[in-house]
């Protein structure tokens, strides 16, 4: 039943990490990659490739551990194995199928903002089942190729929406989004990833609410 409580507002959604539990496919396909060539996955490496484009991790990852692999080689090894896991295996963060389908029926707008390209992305909302809840889907590569350090993305999406910043709230589970997205008015929301537990407290303290599931999530947006 709509309610339109949410009439004239947004919500910006990123999808790692944020919308789905996948952050551990990542970690996973890091270790088998690695293993292929007799290296063990060092400690740090997860979290210093956490924020990076994916171009960015391939060229980072032949630069420290000494590959002969060209960055083209890398990401289309990994784009394969993710391709598969992200078309079967990647499930939602608690209750996010029901949070999306009631901001959907009170009159919010609803936007996917990730640094995943199309050929992730899709199979991964299809297998999710939430595709039919979003008005526009983007990625970091639809809006000029800056990563989320810049607020390039967001305002795309907004834009795509025809939403303005301000009544724009951002769901991201890296400090980095959570930043931007607030340097540029939005309202950014914080979700529980495992993989930046680290830095979990600065990034409650920067975001205006903190939440580790989406039932716990706002029901009028600002």
């Amino acid at each position: 039943m709509s309610n339109h409580l949410n009439n004239g507002k947004a919500a910006i959604f990123d999808l790692d990490g944020t919308l789905l539990d996948s952050m551990g496919v990542w970690d996973e396909l890091d270790a088998q990659s690695l293993a292929k060539r007799n290296i063990e996955v060092p400690e740090d490496f997860s979290t210093t490739v956490a924020s990076m484009q994916f171009r960015d991790i391939a060229v980072y990852t032949i630069a420290r551990f000494g590959l002969t692999d060209t960055p083209e080689d890398l990401m289309q090894e990994w784009n394969g194995m993710a391709a598969e896991a992200y078309a079967t295996t990647v499930q939602l963060k608690p209750h996010a199928a029901e949070y999306l389908e009631y901001l959907y029926e009170s009159g919010a707008k609803l936007a996917v903002a990730t640094t995943l390209p199309p050929e992730l992305r899709n199979p991964a909302l299809q297998h999710a089942g939430i595709s039919e809840y979003f008005s526009a889907i983007c990625s970091v590569d639809d809006a000029g190729g800056n990563g989320k350090e810049h607020p390039d993305v967001y305002l795309h999406a907004a834009s795509l929406l025809g939403i303005a910043p301000k009544h724009c709230t951002v769901f991201e589970d890296l400090l980095v989004g959570i930043n931007t997205a607030g340097s540029i008015g939005m309202h950014p929301w914080a979700m529980f990833d495992a993989s930046s537990e680290q830095q979990w407290q600065d990034i409650s303290a920067l975001a205006e609410g903190a939440i580790h599931d989406f039932s716990d999530a706002p029901r009028e947006l600002l």
